[in-house]
C-alpha cells in the first residue's frame, strides 16, 4: 500500500473527483489539521440537502412499496445492480427535480393515509360510546334549565329501575330526584338524572359517591344525530384514503426513475462529504490518501487525462489499509476473513489457507453428493442468468466450491441424497440392495464406520491446526524472533507430531512408537527448558513445567474436529429418514406423488438445516482452532472513494 498525495487545480475539482470515484482508485484521507496556506470548504449544508432527498426517496419507495409492491422473482435478489452508461448520470439529474416533486407527493399522501387512519380509529371510539346512548333523545352536554339541574352519564356497575332508585336514596333520603336509564349491561349503566337546582351540590355528591360519571365527549347534538355526522365523515375519510392510495399507484411506474434519482443523489452527499474534507487554497486543492501500489500507474494515467495536476508517491505506515488480492479459488472466502477482522500489517493473509480447509471442512460436514450437484448446478444458473455485482457474485461462488466439495464427499461417504437410489431401486422393484453394493467404488460408512472417520477427523484437524502453528513460526521468522519462532512454536508443533507418531504406533508399529514417544519427550523436555527464558530465577522452571499444561488445550481443540463426522453423519441419517418415509406409501399412483412430495420437502428441509450448520461450524473451526494459533487481524479494510450506489453501476468498461 502506498499513500498518495494529488495537488490539482481547483478549478478541475470537479472532474477529478467523479472519475477518481468511477474508477474507485484511491481511499481518500481526512487530515485533522489544515496545511499553513490551505483551508477547507464547509459544505454541511449543500450535503445535508443531498441526505435529505435520499432519506425522502428511501421513504417513497417503503411507501410504495407497501401500497403497489413490485413484482419481483424469488432470485431477483440475486440480480446485481443496473449498469448504465456515464453520460446516463447526466440524464438522471435533469429529472431529479421533478421526481423529488414526485416523492414529496408520495409522502404526503402517505401521511393523509395515516392520518386519515387514525381519525378513523378515533372516529370508531366515538361510535362505540355513543352507541349506549342512541335511545337518548337530548343531547349529551345539556345543561341544567332555570329550576332544574340536569346528570348524564354512567355507573360502573349493572342498575334496573328499583335498584337505582333505592342506591340513590340511601345514599341521602332528602334528595328530590327523576331518572331514566338509557342502557343496561353488566359492567355499565347510562342514564339521565334530574334533581331540582337548590339541590345541585347534594346531588353531584350523592352522584359521587356510588361512580357517577359524565361522558366524555359531550356534544350539542343527539347522539343519533352525532352517529350519523361520524359514520358520514368516516365514509368520507375513506373515499380520500382511497384516492390518495389511487394517486400513490399512479407513481408506481417512476420507481425506477426513484430509485436512479436515490442513487445520483447518494454519490453527490459522498462527493461533497469528501470535498469538505480536502485542503483548499485560493486556485489549488490537495487530496491524501493510499493506493494499492499496483494501481498507481493508472491513477497517473486518469489524472494526466483529466487535470494538470501533480501526483506523488510514498510508503505507507502500518496504520494504512489492507487490500486483500487473492486468485478466483481465494476470493470468495475474503469475505469470511473480513467478518472476522481484516489483517493487520504484522499479519499474513489467511484467505488462501482459510478458503482451502473452508470448502474442505463444509463438503465433509455436509457430505451428499446430490446436495453437493444441486449447489453447483443451481448456483452456476444464477451466476450466468443474474450477474451479479462483486460481493453477491463472492459470496455465490463461495457455496459454488462449497458445493464441488459436497459433492466429492458425497461420493466418498456414498451418499446421493442420502440412500436414495438404492431405496427408490428396492422400492419399485422389490431387490434389497446396498448404496455400497450400488456404486461401483469403495466408500465410508459414517455409520458403520464411525470410529474410523473418527479418527480421519482428529487427522484432519491435526493437521489444520498445524498448519495455523506454521503460519505463526512463519510471522516469527519474518519478524526475526527466533526464540518464539523455534522454542514456543517450533516445539510444539514437533511435540504434536511426536504424539499422532506414537498413536499410529500403538495401532501399526512399535518402532513408530518408540519413534513418536522419543519426538514426544525430547519436544516436552526442550519446552520446560525454553518456556520459563524470559523469567528470572527458580520462575525458569516453573514456567517451563506449567507450559507442558497447554498439551490440554490442544486435545481439546482436536476434539473439537469431532464435529465434522458428527455433521456428516447427521445429513446422511436425516436424509435417510426421509427417504424411508416417503417409500411407505406403496408404488400406486397416490403414494407415488406423496412419495415425491416428501422427498422434496424433507431434503429441502435438509439442506436448509444441515448447509446452515455446516457453514456455521466450518467457520467456528476456521476462527477458534486455526486463527487462534496465529491470526490477530485488528486491520482496516481499503475503502475506496467510489460509487456507493443502491441501484445503479457505471459500466464498467466506461470507465478504463
Amino acid at each position: 500500500m502506498k499513500t498518495v498525495r494529488i495537488i490539482a487545480l481547483r478549478e478541475d475539482r470537479k472532474r477529478l473527483l467523479e472519475h477518481l470515484q468511477d474508477s474507485s482508485l484511491v481511499q481518500i484521507r481526512k487530515n485533522e489539521q489544515c496545511t499553513d496556506g490551505f483551508s477547507k470548504v464547509d459544505l454541511t449544508s449543500q450535503t445535508q440537502v443531498f441526505e435529505r432527498n435520499v432519506a425522502l426517496t428511501e421513504q417513497a419507495l417503503k411507501v410504495l412499496d407497501e401500497i403497489a409492491p413490485e413484482n419481483k422473482g424469488m432470485f431477483s435478489s440475486f440480480s446485481g445492480r443496473r449498469e448504465i452508461d456515464p453520460d446516463e448520470i447526466g440524464v438522471i439529474a435533469s429529472k431529479a427535480g421533478d421526481v423529488i416533486s414526485v416523492c414529496s407527493r408520495i409522502t404526503e399522501l402517505s401521511k393523509k393515509c395515516a392520518d386519515n387512519a387514525a381519525e378513523q380509529i378515533r372516529i370508531g371510539t366515538s361510535l362505540a360510546q355513543l352507541e349506549v346512548w342512541q335511545n337518548l333523545d337530548i343531547p349529551l352536554n345539556t345543561g341544567d334549565t332555570k329550576s332544574t339541574a340536569v346528570f348524564i352519564g354512567t355507573f360502573p356497575k349493572y342498575y334496573d329501575e328499583k335498584s337505582l332508585s333505592e342506591e340513590i336514596a340511601a345514599q341521602n333520603p332528602k334528595l328530590e330526584f327523576e331518572f331514566e336509564i338509557e342502557h343496561s349491561e353488566p359492567s355499565i349503566t347510562c342514564a339521565v338524572i334530574f334533581t331540582p337546582i337548590s339541590q345541585k351540590t347534594m346531588a353531584e355528591d350523592v352522584l359521587r359517591n356510588i361512580g357517577f360519571a359524565k361522558p366524555m365527549s359531550p356534544t350539542s347534538h343527539t347522539p343519533k344525530e352525532k352517529s350519523e355526522r361520524l359514520v358520514k365523515k368516516r365514509e368520507q375519510l375513506y373515499k380520500e384514503t382511497e384516492k390518495a392510495r389511487e394517486e400513490i399507484l399512479s407513481f408506481a411506474d417512476r420507481r425506477g426513475d426513484i430509485c436512479d434519482t436515490q442513487d445520483y443523489f447518494r454519490i453527490r452527499a459522498d462527493k461533497y462529504r469528501v470535498i469538505g474534507e480536502l485542503e483548499h487554497s485560493k486556485h489549488t486543492f490537495v487530496i491524501y490518501g493510499y493506493i494499492p501500489e499496483e494501481d498507481c500507474e493508472k491513477l497517473e494515467k486518469l489524472c494526466s487525462r483529466v487535470s494538470v495536476c501533480h501526483i506523488d508517491f510514498a510508503d505507507a505506515n502500518d496504520d494504512a489499509p489492507v487490500k486483500l488480492k487473492n486468485n478466483r479459488f481465494a476470493q470468495p472466502a475474503q469475505g469470511i476473513v473480513n467478518m472476522y477482522s481484516p489483517p493487520s500489517h504484522a499479519d499474513i493473509d489467511p484467505t488462501p489457507l482459510l478458503a482451502f480447509f473452508f470448502y474442505f471442512f463444509f463438503g465433509m460436514m455436509f457430505s451428499d453428493a446430490g446436495y453437493g450437484l444441486l449447489m453447483t448446478v443451481a448456483i452456476g444458473v444464477v451466476l450466468k442468468v443474474f450477474k451479479p455485482d462483486t460481493q453477491m457474485r463472492n459470496n455465490l461462488k463461495l457455496f459454488q466450491y462449497c458445493g464441488i466439495s459436497t459433492f466429492l464427499w458425497g461420493l466418498v461417504f456414498g451418499s446421493i441424497f442420502g440412500d436414495a437410489p438404492a431405496v427408490l431401486y428396492n422400492h419399485f422393484t422389490g431387490a434389497d440392495i446396498t448404496m455400497a453394493q450400488l456404486l461401483p467404488w469403495p466408500t465410508i460408512d459414517p455409520q458403520k464406520d464411525a470410529l474410523t472417520l473418527m479418527v480421519i477427523s482428529i487427522a484432519f484437524g491435526l493437521v489444520h491446526i498445524l498448519v495455523g502453528m506454521g503460519c505463526k513460526f512463519y510471522i516469527c521468522l519474518k519478524q526475526k524472533d527466533y526464540g518464539g519462532a523455534f522454542f514456543d512454536t517450533g516445539l510444539w508443533m514437533l511435540l504434536l507430531i511426536g504424539i499422532a507418531v506414537l498413536a499410529a504406533g500403538m495401532f501399526m508399529s512399535n518402532i513408530l512408537l518408540y519413534v513418536g514417544a522419543v519426538i514426544a519427550i525430547a519436544c516436552a523436555v526442550g519446552l520446560v527448558l525454553t518456556q520459563g527464558r524470559h523469567k528470572k530465577g527458580f520462575g525458569k522452571v516453573i514456567g517451563g513445567l506449567a507450559s507442558l499444561y497447554d498439551i490440554t488445550s490442544y486435545i481439546s481443540d482436536l476434539l473439537s474436529y469431532s464435529r465434522l463426522l458428527a455433521l456428516g453423519l447427521t445429513t446422511g441419517v436425516m436424509a435417510q429418514v426421509f427417504n424411508m418415509l416417503a417409500t411407505m406409501f406403496g408404488t400406486g399412483v397416490v403414494g407415488t406423488v406423496i412419495m415425491v412430495v416428501i422427498l422434496i420437502i424433507g431434503h429441502a428441509i435438509n439442506i436448509g438445516l444441515n448447509a446452515l450448520g455446516s457453514y456455521v461450524h466450518t467457520m467456528r473451526l476456521q476462527y477458534v482452532e486455526m486463527f487462534s494459533k496465529f491470526y490477530e487481524g485488528g486491520g482496516q479494510e481499503f475503502e475506496p472513494f467510489s460509487l456507493k450506489s443502491k441501484y445503479i453501476k457505471i459500466q464498467e468498461d466506461k470507465l478504463k
